[in-house]
């Protein structure tokens, strides 16, 4: 009577919670679908297919198989299916059987634990049957979770059964929790709560480990397979040598087609040692068809080292053109900074010009250097090229040098203009806030900038006038060194002219060989002094490499400091670079020189000061 009285209270609680009466015909139907089975004498669609129970192929068995152990516990790897979503609560029905009938759990009731599954698990452990239920009873509730193979049951309420497939277990662990109730009865023998859980059989595990070494065999003969689909396909085999094949192989040597196959034959005979006293002509007729190749091959080097000078001064040409076009942009940008067009833009647009005119300002200057350094590339390959050759040419090198050193003169001027430029509007720009503005904070600091901006432009001023005023000594160094060369074939011509009729009147007028001599040597004395001249004017006397050194950093010193500097100035600036080094000594130095560096006086009385100047470009003139 309490069984019943149990029953009969599950059987309230559980029908509010049902879609249809307990009664319904259609109830077991309905259980069999939530468990994913097909009722017998039913159709209807599996909510769980079989294929997500199939297991896989699990190489946990790293002894057998060799490879990396999975854990085959873990959820999605085909031994168990993937668990239900938490959010969407699992409502179980009553099952009706022919003999028997399985009552669902209390849902508020925590679910049944099991223990954890054994690899390849197809044997289940049911406990809490009724001490009236047979194994016809058993097989009648359990064969609707898939096809059973063995049911070994006890004397004590419990049983083992064997499924055909793995995934028919996860179907039989569904219905533990269930109280299942023989017929009507109401004795406590013909009920009893379902515990059902894994349980570790040998032949599962046995079964198991068959199919994941078959699985094992599989992937490597598959691996097998895809490595040699993968590997390189062997070398073609040499011939042995004959004289036949010899014969053949001169033929191939000379055919530019098949000469890389014939060279690889050619240089396996010589390694297997097939050279004899017997052989030996026809190898070395082999040897020299391959060194015929050479001559092509170099033409081919030639041709192709043509090839890339060509796409070099294509890219040149390419840089120059979009260059000129950066420069073209960036004057339209300061001719729209310039006050006639400036005031007639809103602030925000003022911002942008300036932003797009200082990144069009970056990017012509990183091009601009791009260039220059192509053709300083270039520059010094021709020094190298021409270091051997004839003086003429060498001083065709150096005035190509000196254009160059013209040209980029040129372009710095251009560019230190636009900024030249550029400075003026903006002190403009801060000349109109300065009148709109109150005497401020912000004014006072807008002063100093004006100030500062305007040292910045004297000082660009006066970097511009020395820049032009090299690039005007430059001009006419080129010029000068032009003039010296054809004075120089001038003077040649005409020493040989000398030479010439002087022999014809010795020849004519009888006199002697010694006559000949004296005017032979006067001409070489007379090239040989001219000689000595041009090397006094084109190379200072220095004594050691320090002095070179300590010339080359005072004349870029004084370079940049256009109104000179005086000598104790110098010092304290070479005291940095070497504190031995005395003012005296500079002094010195500067005093032997005096086509490079010139001593001026400035101011009267007490203000009288004694400063050093940098003159090397004025006194190549006179040279």
């Amino acid at each position: 009577l309490l069984a019943a009285a149990d029953g009969l209270g599950s059987i309230a609680i559980d029908t509010t919670q049902l879609n249809m009466s307990v009664t319904d015909p259609t109830a077991w139907a309905t259980a069999m679908n939530n468990l994913g089975m097909v009722p017998v004498g039913l159709a209807g669609q599996q909510l769980v297919t079989d294929s997500i129970c199939v297991p896989g192929f699990d190489p946990s068995l790293s002894m057998m198989t060799g490879i990396t152990p999975i854990n085959p516990m873990i959820p999605g790897m085909g031994l168990v299916p993937p668990p239900p979503p938490t959010d969407v609560p699992v409502v179980k029905e009553i099952i009706h059987c022919k003999s028997c009938t399985l009552f669902p759990p209390n849902p508020n009731l925590p679910p049944p634990s099991t223990r954890e599954r054994p690899p390849g698990c197809k044997t289940v452990f049911v406990g809490g049957l009724p001490e009236n239920a047979t194994e016809e009873i058993i097989q009648e509730v359990f064969e609707q979770c898939g096809d059973i193979t063995a049911i070994r049951k006890s004397k004590k309420n419990f049983c083992h059964i064997r499924f055909a497939e793995e995934f028919m277990v996860d179907k039989a662990i569904y219905l533990s929790g269930y109280r299942m109730r023989l017929g009507s009865s109401t004795d406590k023998k013909d009920s009893g709560r379902l515990h059902v859980d894994f349980a570790q059989a040998r032949d599962d595990f046995y079964e198991w480990e068959c199919k994941q070494r078959m699985l094992a065999r599989e992937e490597r003969h598959r691996r097998k397979m895809e490595e040699d689909r993968l590997r390189p396909p062997s070398p073609p085999a040499i011939m042995h040598y004959s004289e036949h094949e010899a014969a053949l192989l001169a033929e191939k040597l000379k055919d530019d087609s098949k000469f890389s196959e014939a060279i690889t034959v050619l240089l396996t005979w010589i390694e297997r040692g097939e050279v004899n006293r017997r052989s030996a002509n026809q190898f070395y007729s082999m040897v020299q068809s391959a060194n015929s190749h050479v001559r092509r091959l170099m033409n081919e080097k030639a041709a192709h080292e043509q090839e890339m000078e060509q796409a070099k001064e294509s890219f040149k040409n390419a840089l120059t053109g979009i260059l000129t076009q950066f420069e073209q942009i960036v004057a339209v940008f300061n001719a729209s900074t310039r006050q006639k067009a400036w005031d007639h833009f809103s602030k925000a647009q003022r911002k942008n010009i300036d932003i797009w005119r200082k990144h069009s300002e970056e990017l012509r200057n990183a091009h601009s250097e791009q260039l220059m350094g192509i053709r300083r590339e270039e520059e010094m390959e021709m020094s190298d090229d021409d270091s051997g050759d004839n003086p003429s040419k060498k001083l065709r090198v150096d005035d190509s040098a000196l254009a160059a050193q013209a040209y980029a003169l040129k372009e710095e001027n251009d560019s230190l203009r636009w900024q030249l430029d550029a400075y003026r509007n903006e002190v403009e720009l801060l000349k109109q806030e300065k009148g709109q503005l109150f005497r401020t904070e912000e004014s006072l600091t807008k002063d100093q900038q004006l100030q500062f901006l305007q040292q910045t432009m004297q000082g660009m001023q006066q970097q511009l006038l020395s820049i032009q005023e090299e690039l005007n000594n430059k001009k006419s160094e080129l010029e000068q060194a032009k003039e010296e060369q054809t004075h120089t074939q001038a003077m040649l011509k005409v020493l040989q002219e000398q030479l010439k009729s002087a022999k014809e009147l010795a020849e004519i007028n009888g006199h002697d060989e010694s006559q000949a001599n004296e005017i032979n040597v006067l001409t070489v004395a007379l090239v040989n002094q001219d000689r000595e001249k041009n090397s006094e004017k084109r190379s200072p006397g220095l004594k050691s490499e320090k002095e070179a050194l300590l010339i080359g950093i005072i004349s870029t010193f004084l370079h940049v400091h256009p109104f000179g500097a005086n000598i104790e100035y110098l010092w304290s600036y070479m005291q940095q670079l070497d504190s031995r080094i005395s003012a005296n000594e500079i002094e010195m130095l500067l005093m032997r020189l005096p086509r490079m560096f010139k001593q001026e006086f400035t101011g009267v009385g007490a203000t009288l000061e004694k400063r050093w100047k940098f003159c090397a470009f004025e006194g190549i003139k006179t040279i």
